[in-house]
């Protein structure tokens, strides 16, 4: 009983710190947009996300009820064990997470969570715990559709956006209100993300008070203590802000202009708020990469970097399998040695944290570089350090150019008949 307790207060503490891991590392969902657009200041904008992250925590616990009753069958699996794989399984979660932000890859850490409890349940129990019918319909499949629904929203909210204000197009700041929008359409986001991300670590310790049978199985809502921690955590984690990754967002993928901005933040909050009402546990990063991919699409002019678009969907791909192995060899351990198994565990895993950090110290990419240089590490993220001009830019330099040939053409003119030119001095004599 006292290994139990034990290896269930483990759970809950790497459970909370995989919410951390999870709150930098999608801190860019919500704020990379507007802080790449100039319509908030980095940390003004990890600020927000952080406080409206705690206010989504208590707003829905849908997906939570997802995780702690519904993809795994914690009917198949002894008391005794369960812990034990959990804690293998967010292993695999947490390992994955830092080694994409170490990336600045926006890959899905609700993938990862969902990739290293499965890995670890097929090793530590067999495939007759997972409900696979679950796992296609409540992540899966929303993990194809959402990022494209998304992708298509944002397309089409920034053609219209483009189409009203056409007028403004020679206008250097013509487009400026859409950055007081971003404002509002950013907090959305944040909010949208407390009320899905939060949920699934407050599903995971509710999973493992379950087994250890410190709640009823019949009551899969988490407890109010669970939901306040939790949400505390992701908040904390949210405001460290994931700044290789707010780069990727917004600026590695296309050049974000404020009506862009606006249009994929729209997007991703009405997706994800929909999703998180309907108990879709779905990638709210995938969702977020997808309305930035359609608003730049929709922009036209605009460049979408489609070789780092393709590294990122490299990375989703991979984002299931890889923290699945890892959970899986965590797992392995713990079911061949025991507890000492999951101290094992602990010592590896924290040794491998803390080696992918360390290495992120090599080029730190804070606040006041985000936007401004490219990390070694981010080789996908390549930003011209000159971009060519853009359409309206190249409108204005035509105009200027043209006033300032009317105006030689009207000083020469002057001086040929001897009238003052326009800077008051007068032509040659005859």
């Amino acid at each position: 009983m006292e290994t139990v307790a034990l290896t269930l207060a483990l759970v809950i503490v790497l459970a909370l710190f995989f919410d951390f891991t999870n709150g930098f590392h999608d801190t860019a969902n919500a704020m990379a947009t507007p802080i790449a657009t100039g319509a908030l200041k980095p940390r003004t904008a990890v600020l927000i996300a952080s406080i409206l992250n705690l206010v989504g925590a208590f707003l829905s616990t849908e997906v939570a009820k997802t995780i702690s009753g519904g993809i795994i069958k914690e009917d198949q699996i002894s008391s005794d064990l369960f812990p034990a794989i959990i804690f293998a399984g967010l292993i695999g979660a947490i390992t994955w997470n830092m080694f994409t932000w170490l990336l600045g890859l926006p890959s899905s850490s609700s993938h990862a969570l969902f990739g290293g409890l499965i890995g670890a349940t097929i090793v530590g129990v067999g495939y007759m715990a997972i409900d696979f019918s679950v796992v296609m319909s409540k992540v899966i499949l929303p993990a194809i559709i959402a990022p494209l629904t998304a992708g298509i929203i944002a397309f089409t909210a920034t053609k219209i956006a483009y189409v009203i204000t056409r007028r403004y197009d020679t206008k250097p700041d013509g487009r400026d209100g859409f950055r007081i929008g971003q404002i509002f359409s950013s907090s959305l986001v944040a909010l949208a993300h407390g009320t899905n991300d939060a949920q699934k670590t407050m599903g995971v310790i509710t999973l493992a008070l379950i087994t250890a049978g410190w709640q009823s199985p019949d009551d899969t809502d988490p407890q109010t203590w669970v939901i306040i921690v939790c949400g505390v955590t992701i908040a904390l984690g949210t405001y460290m802000g994931g700044w290789r990754i707010i780069r990727t967002l917004g600026k590695g993928l296309t050049d974000v202009k404020p009506a862009q901005g606006f249009s994929a933040e729209t997007s991703t909050a009405a997706t994800i708020l929909s999703s998180s009402a309907l108990g879709f546990a779905l990638s709210t990063t995938q969702v977020a990469s997808g309305s930035v991919i359609g608003s730049g699409l929709g922009r036209r002019g605009s460049i979408v970097r489609w070789r780092t678009v393709g590294r990122i969907l490299v990375g989703w791909l991979f984002t299931l399998p890889a923290a699945g192995a890892v959970g899986a060899g965590a797992a392995f351990i713990v079911v061949s040695l025991g507890f000492w198994g999951i101290v094992l565990d602990t010592v590896i895993a924290a040794g491998i944290v803390a080696a992918l950090f360390l290495r992120s110290r090599r080029n730190k990419v804070t606040a006041s570089n985000a936007m401004s240089e490219v990390a070694e590490s981010g080789t996908a993220i390549k930003v011209k350090r000159n971009p060519p001009p853009t359409r309206r830019q190249r409108a204005i330099a035509r105009e200027e150019a043209r006033r300032l040939a009317a105006a030689e053409a009207a000083a020469r003119k002057a001086a040929k008949s001897g009238k003052p030119s326009g800077d008051g001095t007068k032509g040659p004599e005859r």
